[in-house]
């Protein structure tokens, strides 16, 4: 599926869900489109203008809730969360942290799936700012051209270092994926676990969130059977 095709993918699904208020959603996590909702003046101060935003209004939350700022192991917290913030967490919010992808040449001319699997990455859900721990696998076909497989990590890492949800993530890998390799032949699948589910709300500590992408090829039975054979030797 070619990156415009999931787009409009994503606004069909993002109008189904016009005409609901905040409070018919509740807790329920929606996914409103492929681009993460960015201002448009998101990266008009530096990142360390940021921080010193962040230490501010954060110490303000820690003192509405009547934690002691001048406590030897809490003066400290407000600029550790903004360092957190900005130069970790949600560092692929910044452009300037997308990784630089060189393509080579498929000279072993190996024309069946790669899969790269158990990618471990952390993210945190948009809609209460607590981790999503998860694992991704990908897989693709070469048209032609590869990439180094550390790569495949860390363009995972990028995409999950902001506020995500997993429907969004799974489907930024795979869009990155296809325009990088210039190939619809793309699969990612993504397990994980939502603290937001299992620390707050239902508190159900089990259950896990799987979400997928198939592609091109991928988007048969037989591939399909072919990839869960690989992720689950």
């Amino acid at each position: 599926m070619k990156h415009q095709e999931i787009m409009l993918n994503t606004l069909i699904k993002t109008n189904k869900l016009n005409g609901f208020s905040e409070e018919e959603i509740g807790d329920d996590h929606i996914y409103t489109g492929l681009e993460t909702p960015m201002k448009s003046n998101a990266f008009k101060i530096s990142d360390e203008e940021k921080k010193d935003k962040i230490a501010h209004l954060f110490s303000e939350i820690m003192d509405v809730m009547g934690l002691d700022l001048e406590d030897d192991s809490l003066k400290g917290t407000p600029n550790r969360v903004a360092k957190m913030y900005i130069d970790e967490i949600f560092s692929g919010l910044n452009p300037a942290n997308k990784p630089k992808v060189a393509l080579f040449d498929n000279k072993y001319q190996y024309n069946q799936m790669l899969v790269e699997k158990n990618i471990t990455f952390y993210s945190n859900c948009e809609h209460h700012f607590v981790p999503i721990i998860g694992k991704a696998h990908i897989a693709y076909i070469s048209s032609g051209k590869v990439i180094g497989l550390s790569k495949l990590n860390r363009i995972v890492q990028y995409y999950a270092k902001r506020p995500q949800v997993q429907e969004r993530l799974t489907n930024q890998i795979a869009a990155e994926l296809s325009q990088i390799l210039e190939t619809d032949d793309i699969a990612v699948i993504i397990d994980a676990k939502h603290l937001c589910v299992s620390s707050r709300g239902i508190k159900d500590d089990t259950s896990a969130t799987v979400t997928s992408f198939y592609g091109g090829v991928f988007n048969t039975s037989n591939k399909i059977t072919e990839l869960q054979n690989y992720l689950n030797h």
